[in-house]
């Protein structure tokens, strides 16, 4: 098992739950809105087509050869249209900063985020970083340069 170490940033609820996985199978555990005092009584309306950087209240350290994925939890977005627009977002080993998560309103009605909803989710994931070379010729594959439906409908 892997440990990401977290820190509060500070305006911070700390009163909120720390990032946590739902189910024993889930891959992925649920972040939280961690509005500042200001937003804490009313939270922020997304209009329809907006986006917003929303605060989690966490800082985090990821082990050095993995990152954290952020991704839109289906619920939201099935029901509400509420996504993340750089889905997924990748937090770097290295970053320290606070974890913001891009939220956007893609529904046809204004959306409230309360201080302390479930807002995203957060996959902790292996990194392979790749050496490029370039060279003369590529081999060859029976799908060849076909992209984009070429394989099929759609």
């Amino acid at each position: 098992m892997v440990t990401v170490a977290l820190l509060w940033t500070e305006e911070a609820d700390r009163d909120l739950p720390l990032p946590a996985y739902e189910t024993e199978g889930a891959a992925g555990a649920d972040l939280r809105a961690n509005f500042g005092p200001d937003l804490r009584a009313d939270g922020m309306v997304l209009a329809p087509g907006a986006r917003a950087l929303i605060p989690t209240g966490l800082r985090l350290e990821i082990p050095a050869g993995y990152e954290v994925q952020v991704r839109p939890r289906s619920g939201l977005a099935l029901k509400h249209g509420i996504t993340l627009p750089n889905s997924p977002g990748t937090i770097d080993s290295d970053y320290r900063g606070p974890l913001g998560v891009i939220v956007m309103n893609a529904g046809d009605q204004p959306f409230q985020i309360q201080h302390g909803d479930r807002i995203a989710q957060m996959i902790v994931a292996p990194v392979v970083q790749a050496r490029f070379t370039v060279v003369e010729a590529l081999t060859d594959t029976d799908r060849g340069a076909g992209g984009f439906g070429s394989t099929g409908r759609g």
